[in-house]
């Protein structure tokens, strides 16, 4: 059952104020993202409506998405009543509640997913390592190609902290999304890291994180990058099913020779 609570909740969305190079890329580009949808999962410890950093970095990408025409979605799974374990439905391992299947139906209708967080201890944030899990518990299903569940779609991913890990974070990240089946475009990650120690976070006055021109580079880039490889998947109608089909290699088909029991 979806909390209730946590939905009637609506944070308030830092609006990006896209530079021209974003701006110009937006106008001049070619390709047509409109059928694209994304998934934002902001992995921050704050409820909503409580302001989260990571929120304004997810600005920038989401504006440059739906300025292409992509359909975006944000929410934070602490906003949920999501169980910790490593089944699709928790609720049939004795939990009360779950709301990871409803945020799971998001993730599988979603072309791009692209998981959010910030850093505590030099890692990312228990709410993302709660995310991943979750996600790992669906990867056995299949799609209609025999394939596992995330092929044909895309991962990247957005960090914010006041301390280092950032790369740490994203390797991390970006590892646990392309062994679940995602492909991961070039340069897929992005971040913004304020001075260590105590100080202004992403969104505070003063920070310069807005105005910074390396995260705000590497957040077009990673957008961009999501879009193109998206497109091209989807384009070619997904991952070539050929030597990674779960389905037959459990019916004892063998690619490498022939299985007189598989036709």
């Amino acid at each position: 059952m979806v909390n209730q609570k946590a939905t009637a909740k609506t944070a308030e969305k830092p609006i990006a104020d896209l530079n021209e190079q974003q701006q110009q890329w937006c106008r001049d580009s070619r390709w047509d993202f409109s059928d694209l949808k994304a998934l934002f999962l902001n992995c921050t410890l704050k409820k909503s409506p409580e302001q989260s950093h990571t929120d304004g970095l997810i600005a920038i990408a989401a504006a440059i998405m739906e300025k292409n025409g992509v359909t975006v979605e944000t929410l934070r799974p602490v906003d949920y009543d999501i169980a910790t374990g490593v089944y699709p439905d928790m609720t049939e391992q004795g939990w009360a509640n779950d709301d990871w299947p409803m945020i799971f139906n998001k993730v599988e209708a979603a072309d791009i997913l692209v998981l959010t967080t910030p850093i505590w201890l030099g890692e990312k944030s228990s709410v993302c390592t709660q995310a991943i899990e979750r996600l790992y518990a669906n990867s056995h299903i299949l799609n209609p190609a025999g394939q596992y569940a995330y092929y044909g779609r895309v991962g990247g991913c957005l960090i914010t902290g006041n301390e280092d890990g950032a790369k740490h974070c994203a390797m991390n990240i970006l590892y646990s999304l392309q062994h679940l089946g995602y492909t991961i475009p070039p340069q897929a990650d992005a971040a913004w890291l304020g001075e260590a120690g105590p100080g202004p976070s992403y969104l505070d006055a003063g920070s310069g994180g807005p105005e910074n021109d390396f995260t705000n580079r590497n957040t077009t880039f990673m957008t961009w990058n999501l879009l193109h490889m998206a497109r091209m998947i989807k384009d070619a109608g997904g991952i070539p099913a050929h030597g990674n089909q779960r389905s037959q290699w459990d019916a004892g088909c063998r690619f490498d020779y022939s299985n007189p029991e598989y036709r």
